[in-house]
């Protein structure tokens, strides 16, 4: 059987391992337009209200899909309120290291996981499946490099919760589909 302080030394070696991988994004890709265009990123996913106002629109101008467009909404809404429920409950703290750098503020202290990165995966699926094309899936793994570039979350918050939005997503669209 492990040890407590077995795991703490695993936890912290990976913490390491993640600050380091965000130092590299951000040697990468910390550039004035990549860095505006995260900010952009970052302003129109804020509390997953960027997503709810296409799904709002689509909506109001697409009437045959409208349930479908609803459901786009539902599931951004849904998955960033399952985020920030489980940000309370992990309280992973966000990268603190004087090599990062911060390029955006944030609403909480609080990293795991990325609610952007969650709703965006939610909308984005939600999106692929309402067209019938793969193309907004490229959406995601952009909206989660951007959290990296602004040096607002760990990597494995943008994977976790892009996970957590495709499942929301999925889920959200099989209850619309079973409803219909």
């Amino acid at each position: 059987m492990t040890d407590h302080n077995e795991i703490e030394r695993q936890i912290s070696r990976l913490s390491r391992r993640e600050v380091e991988l965000l130092i590299d994004v951000q040697k990468l890709l910390y550039t004035p337009r990549v860095t505006a265009t995260a900010r952009t990123l970052s302003h129109f996913g804020e509390h997953s209200l960027g997503w709810l106002l296409l799904a709002a629109a689509g909506a109001a101008v697409d009437k045959q899909r409208r349930r479908k467009w609803v459901t786009l909404g539902a599931s951004a809404f849904t998955s960033h309120a399952a985020s920030v429920t489980i940000k309370r409950i992990v309280r992973r703290r966000r990268p603190f290291d004087p090599r990062i750098r911060v390029g955006v503020g944030t609403p909480s202290r609080l990293s795991f996981p990325s609610s952007h990165s969650t709703s965006t995966s939610a909308a984005l699926v939600s999106l692929s499946d309402l067209t019938g094309s793969k193309l907004p899936l490229t959406g995601i793994p952009v909206m989660m490099v951007s959290r990296m570039v602004l040096g607002v979350h760990y990597p494995s918050d943008t994977l976790v919760g892009a996970l957590l939005g495709a499942a929301t997503a999925r889920a959200a669209t099989e209850i619309e589909r079973q409803t219909a």
